[in-house]
């Protein structure tokens, strides 16, 4: 799932994708940006809402891995098996973070935020001894101070935003591990098996989750059992198996460029269907945010995954 890489640090090029692709990014778009208002929708506990999504996920993927990828599964190396499992628990990391966020702030705010997720990615590569262009240290800064000026705006409409913020901002970095754990596994582990073990090693750390906390995982409406469903077939399936297909025929800078449209598409679906409007003073600061993330992804060298991950 992560995007390919080669130890050049040279920029990602930017060629015209085929019209195909065009389209089928602008499909995922739409099914990932319905994420965000789906869960803000759904009358259930957070943790619970991320571990049946994971769940169902594993279950889809699963039957194609045994039946067509089992002699890989059979091949597999300790290593492999480490870094997938890393990589699922930290996804259910993810999800535990930015889920819950959705109850304490808006779906712009939390979307907002989690998407910083290439600022993060690129300062990992940068700890690991990756070249970093100066052009997306800037884009860095600029990422920063929108973040800055949006919790500030948040905190003065409502203090409890705050709580929602950090943990989009938390849910952002663990993507950001995961993003890197996930393309050092994807360099050997084929995308079906890869996707797998991930949501099931992802479910699995959200079921410990849900019991410690003593979440209940079922006796939900029937509507809200519709709207996880709906989030893991539109999001978590159609949505980024829809990226993955694109990948391999449009460059990942593309690609992390038009995920980028989450933001405001989450917005406006948001807007639309839950009547959440978002103080009008966050929207320079989406803008920097927005503007920052682009620099980053644009000036990124090809050492610095930069696929988001399954928001």
């Amino acid at each position: 799932m992560a995007s390919p890489t080669d130890s050049a640090s040279r920029p990602a090029a930017l060629s015209r994708p085929p019209v195909a692709d065009l389209a089928w990014l602008g499909v995922a778009v739409l099914f990932i940006s319905s994420s965000g208002p789906i869960i803000a929708a759904t009358v259930a506990p957070a943790l619970a809402i991320a571990f049946w999504r994971c769940f169902l996920g594993s279950a889809a993927t699963a039957p194609w891995v045994l039946f067509r990828r089992r002699a890989e599964v059979r091949r597999m190396t300790r290593r492999e098996w480490w870094l997938v499992l890393s990589a699922g628990l930290l996804l259910g990391a993810h999800f535990a973070t930015w889920i819950p966020s959705l109850r304490f702030t808006t779906v712009a705010s939390s979307t907002a935020l989690v998407a910083t997720q290439p600022v993060w990615a690129a300062l990992i590569a940068r700890q690991r001894g990756a070249h970093i262009p100066r052009a997306a240290w800037i884009g860095i800064a600029i990422s920063l101070v929108g973040v800055l000026i949006l919790t500030g705006i948040d905190v003065s409409v409502d203090p409890r935003h705050l709580i929602g913020d950090v943990l989009a901002l938390i849910g952002g970095i663990l993507a950001a591990a995961y993003v890197t754990v996930g393309e050092s596994a994807r360099k050997t582990v084929s995308t079906a098996t890869f996707t797998t073990g991930l949501y099931a090693s992802s479910a699995l750390f959200l079921l410990a989750l849900c019991l410690i906390g003593r979440q209940p995982l079922s006796g939900y409406s029937l509507q809200a059992w519709g709207l996880i469903l709906a989030l893991t077939v539109g999001a978590q399936l159609l949505g980024h198996t829809l990226i993955n297909k694109v990948l391999s025929t449009t460059s990942a800078t593309i690609v992390s460029l038009a995920i980028l449209l989450e933001m405001p598409g989450a917005t406006i679906i948001a807007a639309i269907a839950l009547n959440q409007l978002p103080p009008v003073g966050i929207i320079p600061a989406v803008a920097l945010m927005f503007a920052g993330i682009v620099l980053v992804i644009r000036s990124g060298s090809r050492t610095v995954p930069m696929e988001t991950p399954p928001i």
